[in-house]
């Protein structure tokens, strides 16, 4: 289906093009005509007062755990997890799973998300949610490696691989998802990597999220996470980690010799008190960043666009130098950054042979006047709200601010119902 995108604002090759128009064919950008015979088209999509850009990508995410959402708040991390949380998912089923993906993906569209990663469990759940709502995403299977669940936690990994990769006309793609080195044991992780080397599968990991986890690891195995994950080959797989706020000099030479691609989830490490991850540093060796919300119990929401201020903000503050991080920088982990680090070659750019993943954010609103520098007022002035129209693979999945595919009372009501049947149990 021939689409076209008319009087927009384009951000494209790191400047904003006013008055553009964007052709799309299919799943793919096919130009930007000049003059475009709106006839031509069988849909026109009016882009005035609105600035075209990549769709965003969230690199992080557990999307299931809007479950959990203000079940759980102001607690460390590791009582969170073993007080609260692990118990809570030991009584998951899949109509839960499949319920809180739908909500959580809705939040997503709706906040600008074309794309996201996801670790968790009951994934085939999770992937038929985003195979019917038309989002793209990078699933896997969160594994344990201690406990009784080890081991099917790599055959599910697996078979979420044979089943999804490269279903929903591409839309999913698989990883394989062990934890994080505090819950799985080296011998395990060297499982992983064979089996993700069998099957030609990257590696979803945490990494050195908290101090009490680098020190922890380093005790035991007397090298950081980063080192530790290194010597068992997992950062040789093609690596997404998630977090890495306590890495220092040596450990990010290492991300940056092995390609290792960063999910910074600035919301998440705030809230849990995990720090402050050295983007800034990161950025200025070479490592790709992107960024993540994690998910909705840690932060308590999907908002991207969110996430994209916070990481303006922040580091200026911990670095105490207001030029790091501006506002082009952000907007690129956001979109371009984001899509390298779920492995996308043809996502996160609005150019020609492209997939037409595209977000439209209406810049008529007060916060947008008066209108000096578009990129300022994205990084600094917006809101996810502002977000207008939103396309994945050339399919539109919010057209002025309505869902086109999803029923979101149904979706909420569904939601609410799955919480309580959970909650009954625990």
């Amino acid at each position: 289906m021939k689409k076209l995108i008319q009087h927009v604002a384009l951000y494209q090759d790191h400047r904003v093009l006013e008055g553009q128009n964007i052709a799309i064919d299919g799943s793919r950008i096919t130009g930007f005509p000049e003059a475009p015979k709106a006839s031509e088209y069988e849909e026109v999509i009016d882009g005035k007062g609105m600035l075209a850009l990549p769709g965003f990508v969230n690199t992080h995410n557990h999307v299931a755990m809007t479950v959990f959402r203000s079940y759980a708040d102001d607690m460390q991390l590791m009582d969170w997890l073993e007080k609260k949380i692990w118990p809570a998912e030991a009584k998951l089923t899949d109509d839960v799973i499949y319920a809180q993906s739908m909500l959580g993906i809705a939040e997503m569209i709706r906040c600008g998300t074309t794309a996201y990663a996801d670790m968790y469990d009951h994934m085939d759940q999770e992937a038929r949610a985003v195979e019917e709502s038309g989002i793209r995403a990078c699933l896997c299977r969160g594994s344990i490696g201690i406990g009784p669940n080890a081991q099917a936690g790599l055959d599910e990994n697996r078979q979420l691989f044979l089943d999804w990769h490269g279903k929903a006309d591409g839309r999913i793609t698989v990883m394989m998802g062990p934890h994080a080195p505090y819950t799985c044991p080296p011998d395990y992780l060297h499982k992983f990597v064979d089996q993700a080397r069998e099957l030609g599968a990257e590696i979803h990991i945490h990494l050195s999220e908290t101090k009490g986890e680098v020190e922890n690891i380093k005790q035991q195995y007397g090298k950081s996470p980063i080192a530790l994950m290194d010597e068992i080959g997992v950062l040789d797989c093609g690596c997404l980690a998630a977090h890495c706020v306590w890495v220092d000099d040596d450990d990010m030479d290492i991300m940056a010799e092995k390609h290792v691609r960063v999910a910074h989830n600035p919301g998440s490490n705030l809230k849990l008190a995990s720090g402050v991850a050295p983007v800034p540093k990161m950025l200025a060796k070479g490592i790709t960043v992107g960024l993540g919300t994690d998910g909705a119990s840690s932060n308590n929401n999907l908002d991207i666009v969110e996430e994209m201020r916070l990481a303006t903000l922040i580091h200026k503050a911990h670095t105490l130098d207001p030029l790091v991080i501006p506002a082009e920088t952000a907007l690129n982990m956001l979109t371009e950054g984001g899509a390298k680090c779920l492995g996308y070659t043809d996502v996160g750019k609005l150019e020609t042979g492209y997939k037409a993943d595209i977000t439209l954010v209406d810049r008529e609103g007060l916060h947008w006047y008066p209108k000096n520098d578009t990129l300022s007022l994205m990084a600094y002035s917006a809101n996810s709200m502002d977000v207008d129209t939103v396309l994945v693979n050339g399919e539109v999945l919010l057209r002025h601010k309505e869902f086109t595919k999803l029923d979101i009372e149904k979706i909420k009501a569904e939601a609410e119902r799955t919480r309580k049947k959970l909650f009954a149990q625990i």
